[in-house]
């Protein structure tokens, strides 16, 4: 045994309030002389663009929490249960190696609530944010001991295989461990043939020994495949049987699959996010955007193309950052050299097709598909309804308000009932 603060000494302290932001920030360098450069070399460096990082609320709520599940993890390691635990994996193996089967199970001894989920929607820069904050929390990619001797990896993230696969995941892990350690882990499970139950115990021993936070991306692959709860359960697993924290990442899609049944809704406690209001902070991060220009003629940032932006993002800040740039890309290439609203609605138009069912979330369609219906109500709802067809405005105009009239008089829904006579689109305000 050994005292857990020894490694736990290793780790950068923790960083908050400005000094995270600070370290979380990434601007690229940019000078006004780019903009007289050729053509070939301001598209390259319009590329900058995808590398600006604004670290927000999101991002030090993020930073908290891995940095303290890592930490709690760290706590465990070389402890007496932590040791009791690794015996009890070591005969779970070798039970499960002589008679193959034999079900693999033993009681964890170290487990603990220690499993959450980052859920946000895809673009909102929930990876970014995790990303970053790995970057911060392993300054040292591996903490090493002497005496005891051990090697501790303080965070190792994996991809959810896309059919949820629980033995290539347990695989992945070996893998990534062994790309740091120099280990073998891996090859001596393939060579081993090692079934899933046998990877469990592995994993589990491997996870003990080397590995302190297990940060697993794409979570939202478990919902609607036949091996999503296997692949949870035998993530629940390994946190009992291993002491090491694991933190699930994905997209709403997942949450309807944590919410099936109690045991699924208690491992997925944690943080969630929607794309970025409209305020001061989303007018912050386009005027920062707004300041990498690479077309020759200057633009200044209005408050209607905030307004702009913002309907055409539904405050998805990497569609924000596809507007600007492919915007400026197309102004450059086609010789307009500007960025204005102009250029912005080409991008939005040319580039962005596949989004537009997406990123408009303040509109909801009532669906109508077939011709609308004509119903006599009133006198006036008959009246001109042949010019609505055919699209007279003045007849239009005169038949809305008679039907306006008609629903005051008799006090049903006018919504309702312009359904019946032309398609209608509600906006939530």
């Amino acid at each position: 045994m050994f005292d857990p603060e020894i490694l736990i000494g290793k780790l950068p302290p923790m960083l908050s309030g400005g000094r995270l932001q600070r370290a979380m920030e990434v601007l690229p360098p940019y000078e006004e002389t780019v903009k007289e450069k050729e053509i070939t070399d301001r598209l390259i460096g319009l590329s900058d663009l995808y590398q600006i990082y604004l670290p927000s609320q999101m991002s030090q709520e993020i930073y908290s929490k891995l940095y303290l599940a890592m930490l709690r993890a760290l706590r465990k390691k070389g402890t007496r249960l932590a040791i009791q635990q690794s015996n009890e994996n070591y005969r779970g193996i070798c039970e499960t190696g002589k008679n193959r089967s034999l079900s693999y199970e033993y009681t964890g001894i170290l487990g603990g609530s220690d499993s959450f989920t980052i859920i946000g929607t895809s673009g909102i820069g929930k990876s970014s944010a995790i990303a970053m904050s790995i970057r911060l929390m392993m300054e040292n990619p591996v903490l090493e001991l002497t005496n005891p001797y051990m090697r501790v990896l303080p965070c190792v993230v994996v991809q959810c295989p896309f059919d949820s696969s629980v033995k290539g995941m347990l695989l992945e892990i070996l893998r990534k461990v062994d790309e740091v350690l120099e280990t073998k882990y891996y090859e001596g499970a393939l060579r081993a043939r090692s079934t899933t139950d046998m990877l469990i115990g592995s994993v589990s021993q491997v996870c003990l020994n080397h590995v302190g936070l297990l940060v697993v991306d794409e979570i939202q692959n478990v919902a609607g495949s036949k091996n999503g709860k296997s692949l949870i359960g035998s993530l629940t697993q390994l946190i009992n049987n291993s002491g090491i924290s694991i933190c699930m990442v994905g997209t709403p899609e997942s949450t309807a699959f944590f919410e099936q049944a109690m045991p699924l809704a208690r491992r997925s406690l944690g943080l969630q996010y929607g794309p970025m209001p409209y305020g001061k902070e989303f007018s912050s991060f386009c005027e920062v955007l707004f300041s990498y220009q690479y077309v020759r003629e200057p633009s200044f940032l209005s408050g209607q193309i905030i307004e702009w932006l913002y309907e055409h993002s539904a405050g998805v800040v990497s569609s924000v950052v596809s507007l600007i740039h492919d915007a400026q890309e197309i102004a450059i290439l086609d010789g307009r050299e500007k960025l204005d609203i102009g250029t912005l609605n080409d991008a939005y138009r040319q580039r962005m097709k596949l989004l537009h069912g997406y990123i408009r979330p303040t509109v909801v369609h009532n669906g109508q598909c077939s011709a609308p219906k004509k119903k006599q109500a009133a006198g006036a709802y008959v009246q001109g309804a042949s010019g609505v067809e055919n699209g007279n405005s003045d007849t239009e105009e005169h038949l809305i308000a008679g039907l306006v009239a008609a629903a005051k008089a008799e006090q049903e829904n006018i919504v309702a009932i312009l359904k019946n006579y032309m398609v209608v689109t509600e906006v939530g305000v």
